[in-house]
């Protein structure tokens, strides 16, 4: 009896507290004027709710497409030596006891600590927007966050006002993988601290939601494990189980699926050029479930369902495995990734001079027979840890931005072995047994391929020339892995209907430690069902030649595949291409 008595007060306490969470009164923007005394609230110590004080300036009438800003001077607490403070984004702002906004925005470089807060009402809006419709993306390998939107900017005369940057720990990594994308993040907004302990390294037991008040800290969990990442942040307002924070966007993501935690801050670090609150990931309480642009909104007691990452680097007779968990989208999935993989490599071996790196590893997706497979070599004098981890990162990013938004990772493995030397061969030159040949002969394509030493190897190929084939010049063009690929991707991704046709393409991505020999003649191509129809009727090339010409289609080819050799290069990664041409006669 004892124990249903303790279950009903707890019960009792949790409706009084929805309760009071669901009446909070709001002060509407129409009715804010210069002048007025507001109070914020946010965690400058442990887990202690403070307040600070705000002198409203005015406000900014449509600072964007139906936003406005309201400008307040800050005071109280440490703000008169750190100013703004990364983490305060979402800090609730309270005008007569209702609520205003959250504080949102700031001034780089200011001399004083005047800040920009998004209106209440334009965060609440949130809670009926769509989701945004899943298309097709164009990855860009040099970049794999480029499909989001930058940081927004608001110019005021010469100064700008922006959204607070939001920090993001990186915990485990080297400062050299902080280094590597830092540009990266911080054109998103995040500003990337390496060392601090801001990502939880294994699962977080799930909190009591009355641990969560707004103007309490919390951190947006991208990965945790043996490596953790961490994005901080501040509550403005909960209602029943919902939460509402940050006051600016995440990463404009729409829906998502993103676990979040309760933090205490160790620390404030005053800056000259942004200061910051530093803190520790505890408890998690819910999932980040809409990343709008002004606000994200998340739901309290529920668990994100992540992808699961097993990771092995071996060298030099030893092997280190790392295990985490990773967010599951679209956009981050694939970056974070490569960002595991290249602190995995760059904190494991030796990677300041020339090395070579051997890929294994799969990627399975729910629902799918077959995994998405990886397999490659790399090599580089200081980039090979960049190119493994981009080749790890490269085929999920082209699943995952395809239009199958059902697509979904369940499990990532990774085997990564490094030798401590540079694998290299440059061919230089690719010539024919003969000039001639006559249908159905068979001839012979030999391949010079240069090591870094300067030793020449030959390898060839043997090509049959079909019987019947029409007089004419017969070509053969010699390329490394990376260029064939880049000749097919495009035509092949155009293609896929369906998730599993997908996966299979991309499967057949060559490996860079072959050579590739394309025989092909001058004659009209058409792709039918990723597949090459080389010189068809006249009637079929007609049919072919109206839809395939379309807007948005692929047009025909006017060089004919007729087969594609491999040349094994010994373990060697291969790179340059050649071309060489004999004449059919009759």
């Amino acid at each position: 009896m004892k124990g249903m008595h303790a279950l009903t007060h707890w019960a009792l306490a949790g409706m009084v507290l929805v309760c009071a969470r669901a009446q909070t009164p709001v002060f509407p923007l129409k009715d804010v004027r210069p002048g007025m005394q507001a109070t914020g609230k946010t965690v400058f110590a442990r887990d202690r709710i403070e307040d600070f004080q705000i002198e409203i300036l005015g406000v900014l009438e449509n600072a964007g497409p139906r936003r406005s800003v309201i400008l307040g001077r800050l005071s109280g607490g440490p703000i008169a030596r750190t100013g703004v403070l990364q983490g305060m984004s979402g800090s609730p702002v309270y005008i007569d006891g209702k609520l205003a906004g959250a504080l949102a925005m700031a001034f780089p470089f200011a001399k004083e600590p005047i800040a920009g807060i998004r209106p209440i009402e334009e965060m609440l809006a949130t809670a009926g927007a769509p989701p945004p419709a899943a298309g097709r993306v164009h990855v860009d390998p040099d970049n794999l966050l480029a499909g989001l939107p930058r940081r927004e900017l608001l110019q005021l005369g010469a100064a700008q006002l922006m959204p607070i940057a939001t920090p993001l720990w990186l915990s485990g990594f080297t400062q050299n993988t902080v280094g590597h994308f830092s540009a990266q993040l911080r054109a998103l907004g995040f500003e990337p601290v390496q060392g601090v302990s801001g990502g939880a390294a294994a699962a977080p037991a799930m909190g009591s939601p009355g641990r969560l008040q707004p103007g309490s800290m919390i951190s947006i969990q991208l990965v945790r494990g043996d490596l953790s990442v961490g994005a901080d942040g501040t509550v403005t307002h909960i209602d029943a189980d919902r939460v509402y924070a940050f006051g600016h966007r995440f990463l404009a993501l729409g829906e998502a699926e993103m676990p979040f935690t309760r933090a205490e801050v160790l620390t404030v670090l005053p800056s000259l050029n942004t200061s910051f609150k530093i803190s520790a990931a505890r408890e998690l309480m819910g999932v980040i479930s809409h990343d709008s642009d002004t606000a994200v909104r998340g739901e309290l007691g529920r668990r994100a369902a992540l992808v699961p990452i097993k990771l092995t680097v071996r060298g030099g007779g030893r092997q280190t495995d790392y295990r985490m968990e990773m967010v599951n989208d679209r956009f981050l999935t694939p970056f974070l990734l490569q960002l595991v993989t290249f602190s995995a490599l760059d904190a494991t071996e030796r990677m300041a001079g020339a090395g070579a790196i051997a890929l294994r590893g799969q990627i399975r997706f729910a629902g799918q027979a077959e995994p998405l497979r990886l397999h490659n070599t790399y090599t580089a004098d200081t980039t090979a840890a960049a190119q493994a981890a981009l080749g790890a990162a490269l085929p999920l990013a082209y699943a995952l931005q395809s239009s199958f938004a059902r697509l979904r990772p369940e499990a990532v493995e990774l085997d990564l072995e490094v030798r401590n030397e540079k694998r290299q061969a440059v061919l230089v030159d690719a010539y024919p047994s003969r000039r001639t040949v006559r249908p159905g002969e068979e001839i012979e394509l030999f391949v010079v391929l240069r090591a870094a030493d300067g030793a020449d190897e030959i390898r060839k190929a043997s090509y049959r020339v079909p019987p019947g084939a029409t007089p004419g010049t017969l070509n053969f063009t010699v390329v490394d892995a990376l260029s064939a690929n880049l000749l097919d991707i495009r035509r092949l991704l155009n293609t896929p209907r369906s998730p599993g046709q997908l996966i299979a393409t991309l499967n057949t991505l060559r490996p860079s430690t072959k050579t590739f020999v394309r025989v092909w003649r001058q004659e009209p191509t058409f792709t039918v069902d990723g597949a090459d129809l080389s010189d068809p009727p006249a009637s079929v090339a007609m049919i072919l030649g109206r839809t395939q010409t379309l807007p948005g289609t692929q047009a025909p080819s006017q060089g004919a595949r007729l087969a594609e050799l491999e040349i094994d290069s010994g373990g060697w990664v291969v790179s340059g291409s050649r071309f060489a041409q004999v004449e059919i006669k009759e």
